[in-house]
């Protein structure tokens, strides 16, 4: 019942900017996280960020922080990645997705939807 469109992705150079949306629909429990992951070609995937929407509490994967940024807009019912100073090891599918019960918000397989996702390539 729930729904996310990723949107944002596309190609930069090392040092630049982009910024991911997540747009949700569809209900869901006032108590649940958003969070981004990406996937690599050939690697697993991994956590980069997740917010809390009760609270807007946010947590980071090591690698991301300092230059990423995760927000909501709650009016909008949309989450947003904000990644500064790219690199080329950033260059990834970004996925964007919800967890109902947030327990452990660094885990993808806690997570019960999931985007489509969206390509970050970094060029250097």
């Amino acid at each position: 019942q729930v729904q996310l469109v990723e949107s944002g992705g596309g190609l930069v150079q090392a040092g630049g900017s982009l910024r991911l949306s997540c747009a949700a629909s569809g209900r869901t429990l006032s108590n649940y996280a958003m969070g981004w992951f990406r996937q690599a070609p050939g690697k697993e995937r991994e956590f980069v960020a997740a917010i809390l929407w009760s609270n807007a509490g946010t947590y980071y994967a090591d690698s991301v922080k300092g230059r990423f940024t995760i927000s909501r807009d709650i009016a909008k019912n949309t989450v947003y990645l904000q990644m500064n100073s790219l690199k080329p090891e950033d260059t990834a599918v970004y996925y964007c997705a919800s967890d109902r019960l947030p327990l452990r918000v660094r885990v993808g397989n806690d997570y019960d939807y999931w985007g489509q996702g969206t390509q970050v390539t970094v060029s250097s």
